[in-house]
């Protein structure tokens, strides 16, 4: 992929949402050494006894984007993953050109990884990294909107009033297509507002919809201008589960609860930290041929057929493991996938899941036998719906 990213100027009418330019990232990184929460966040994600003082002189070495995912974020990523995965794998890469670049359309189950991790796999195999999408909902202290605008990220505004909403909307997509066709530069954005909590993948048409706000053409015609490329991300574990599940009871005992950023902010460090098995990504096929294959140019019917396309080669592309079996064989009470797993991988998942299910016993002391069950279906039902939504989807193929 040509990188000319940083040759061609931002629109001033960008400004407030995308990366920092490597003209910009001297003085915000000299910024952001200096603040206390960051200072504080990486030694908390780094090996006991860092010193920080000389990490951050080695940071002040640094002097653009590139350098910064090939210096810091490049072996910070090896780091955590030898860490707190068994391994992190990719298919499909004889799916991306070094010519040409992508819109890289993901499920979601980690709120940091998941582009970090898609990342990591570009960075072994000697591909351009994407600019990777982001709430500003998790944009919780200014320092991390450095950070994250240093990192190659964009922003995504959450929240905003009706009135604007269209307007951050056409504001997003016209950086996307500017992104993608000018600065000649992959992005990344997941396939729905924040993470599927049972792991129920499905696009969003709201987001199909503001993807095809940008460029000059028909809605089909703006949607293949992008270039979009699904890609499925399978992890063996999620550290996130049993907070998943709790959010889950809360909102069974009380509809109206609605999680605080303290809440946002420590899924991120529980997703960063804990284990999460092994992981796969693996990159489907653009969508942009069939695309433009589609007969009618009616935008609610190239939005439908867009999510289709896109949510048929996720489900197709997901890497399965024991603890999908294991989990779609006790949530429909059968053995349909008993030869997929031994009885070792029984005890050792029944085992993990009772361990999570713990966490949330020392947090809420009142937690009835009744609602632990509830809890733990909900956890089964997300590593089954995986399993059984590529039944579904190589079925349709």
């Amino acid at each position: 992929m040509t990188n000319v990213s940083q040759i061609i100027p931002v629109p001033e009418q960008f400004s407030d949402i995308a990366p920092y330019s490597d003209l910009e990232f001297n003085q915000k990184l000299s910024h952001l050494v200096k603040e206390p929460g960051f200072e504080h966040a990486v030694k908390y994600a780094m090996p006991s006894g860092m010193d920080y003082p000389a990490y951050a002189a080695q940071l002040l070495q640094v002097h653009s984007q590139n350098e910064f995912q090939q210096k810091i974020m490049w072996p910070f990523l090896e780091m955590l993953a030898k860490r707190t995965t068994m391994g992190i794998t990719i298919g499909g890469l004889d799916n991306i050109r070094t010519d040409c670049n992508y819109t890289f359309l993901t499920n979601h189950r980690d709120i940091v990884l998941d582009a970090s991790f898609l990342n990591l796999n570009f960075l072994r195999n000697g591909l351009q990294t994407t600019e990777i999408a982001i709430g500003n909902n998790l944009l919780i202290y200014d320092w991390i909107t450095d950070l994250v605008k240093l990192n190659k990220s964009f922003i995504v505004k959450r929240d905003v009033r009706m009135i604007e909403a269209l307007k951050a909307a056409k504001q997003l997509s016209g950086y996307i297509h500017f992104a993608v066709t000018q600065k000649k530069q992959s992005i990344w954005v997941a396939q729905r507002e924040g993470r599927a909590k049972d792991s129920n993948d499905l696009t969003q048409e709201s987001l199909v919809k503001m993807l095809a706000l940008g460029g000059n053409g028909s809605v089909r015609e703006n949607l293949q201008e992008i270039n979009i490329t699904p890609v499925s991300i399978s992890y063996e574990l999620d550290p996130n589960d049993y907070l998943k599940a709790r959010e889950f009871l809360m909102r069974r005992r009380n509809p109206e609860f609605r999680k605080s950023q303290r809440d946002d902010l420590f899924a991120m460090e529980t997703g960063l930290m804990q284990q999460k098995g092994r992981v796969h990504f693996e990159v489907s096929t653009p969508i942009s041929g069939k695309l433009a294959e589609f007969g009618s140019e009616d935008k609610s019917e190239v939005v439908k057929y867009t999510c289709g396309l896109i949510d048929t080669a996720i489900h197709s592309g997901y890497h399965i493991f024991p603890s999908n079996y294991i989990s779609y064989d006790e949530v429909n009470n059968c053995s349909r996938f008993k030869e997929m797993y031994s009885e070792k991988d029984m005890s050792d998942f029944d085992a993990y899941i009772n361990g999570q299910l713990d966490k949330v016993d020392a947090e809420i002391a009142d937690i009835t036998a009744e609602e632990r069950t509830f809890m733990r279906v909900k956890m089964l039902e997300m590593y089954a719906n995986p399993l059984k939504n590529k039944l579904v989807a190589t079925r349709r193929r």
